[in-house]
């Protein structure tokens, strides 16, 4: 791919419809990620969380392990593993097993862990607490890919220590690697304005991710701040290493895009409800089981519609996709959301459209505004 080229990758939370048959909803996923695959697509990434049938991967390095062998090019990305929720010793060790499988093609996106049920489940810190957690367990993760034992490593939140039992000249002691090196790119999320997270992805030198379910000044404020923050630290804030994640799906017509959004159970204001009603979930409990137009009036779906969601036809889509890079400036990928499939194929032809018919077009658009643009000038 070119060095300053805008690509296309995918992002599977995923979020099914609850009642889906698990096995059903893995299998769609899969297909999901061979059909990037074969249409090009740069790369994928797939969450993690364990206490919600919509969002049902629990594991994406064990789903992604049974797609080595059936893609060719396409990257891997954790989407994230929340770090808070794992032994930082097994995930090294784990991410550099995959690695090495996969032959370098691993992406490692780490998180706090933003699904409030899961931060129950798991002991319910706040965030930030959850923050620091999940960067010292990256500290210790980065130990671990390049130093053998003896370690000992006595932090705020995790003790570890291989200081008697060692036997490097047969491996005891030595710990798993990655394939690339010095580590796999790692890569983080941003939901709110900027701020800390942004810096701390600068000043970190991760990918920075900027994320689908909110609106365009948001996703502005964090380009701002992260590339503040290399500034001051004397890095280049490059825009190709950026990821802007959005809500696409391309229709034969607008008016049927029009008819979709105003469904209050389409596939788009379905995957907005469950996103928005998670991270407000004890403020609506006793609306849980209203009509959906009321949840959705309380939750606020019809403004996600308009300020988060790309929906229409081929042209109508690939228009807003302008006015996007015209608001933002370049960007290294566009992360399209993969959602609910359903009988009628209406997400793997939009997918495909998007791949073929659209990309093509818009890569044209950002190659014209000349390189001066990818420097911010």
């Amino acid at each position: 791919m070119s060095e300053r080229e805008m690509n296309l990758g995918l992002f599977l939370q995923p979020v099914h419809r609850s009642e889906k048959p698990w096995a059903i909803a893995l299998r769609e996923d899969r297909e999901a990620v061979l059909l990037a695959d074969r249409l090009g697509l740069c790369e994928v990434w797939i969450g993690e969380h364990f206490s919600t049938r919509a969002e049902q991967i629990p594991s994406p390095l064990m789903f992604l392990a049974t797609l080595i062998q059936e893609t060719s090019s396409i990257r891997f990305g954790t989407g994230v593993i929340n770090l808070p929720f794992h032994d930082p010793v097994i995930v090294a060790a784990e991410v550099a097993q995959f690695d090495q499988l996969s032959g370098g093609r691993v992406m490692f996106g780490i998180g706090p862990g933003g699904l409030m049920s899961d931060v129950e489940l798991f002991g319910n810190k706040e965030m930030p607490e959850r923050y620091r957690i999940a960067l010292e367990s990256l500290d210790l993760i980065l130990k671990l890919w390049q130093e053998d034992a003896p370690l000992h490593w006595d932090g705020e939140h995790f003790g570890r220590a291989l200081e008697r039992r060692v036997w490097l000249n047969h491996g005891v002691g030595q710990f798993a690697r990655p394939l690339q090196q010095p580590h796999p790119p790692i890569a983080m999320a941003m939901v709110g304005p900027g701020g800390r997270t942004a810096e701390t992805i600068a000043e970190r030198d991760m990918i920075p991710i900027s994320a689908n379910f909110v609106p365009i000044e948001n996703v502005a404020a964090q380009w701002r701040d992260y590339a503040l923050a290399r500034e001051q630290a004397g890095k280049v804030a490059d825009r190709h290493v950026w990821r802007v994640c959005r809500n696409i799906l391309i229709t034969q017509t607008d008016e049927e895009a029009a008819e979709l959004l105003l469904d209050p159970d389409g596939v788009i204001a379905h995957y907005f409800r469950y996103i928005r009603g998670v991270r407000r979930i004890e403020e609506f409990q006793s609306l849980q089981t209203e009509a959906l137009p009321v949840i959705n009036e309380f939750l606020e779906v019809p403004a996600a519609l308009r300020d988060c969601a790309i929906v229409g036809s081929a042209d109508t889509v690939l228009a807003r996709l302008v006015d996007l890079v015209d608001q933002l400036g370049p960007f290294g990928t566009l992360v399209m959301v993969g959602h609910d499939w359903d009988d009628s194929g209406l997400s793997q032809r939009s997918m495909q459209c998007l791949a073929e018919n659209i990309m093509p077009q818009l890569k044209q658009y950002v190659a014209s505004l000349g390189p001066a643009r990818w420097l911010g000038l």
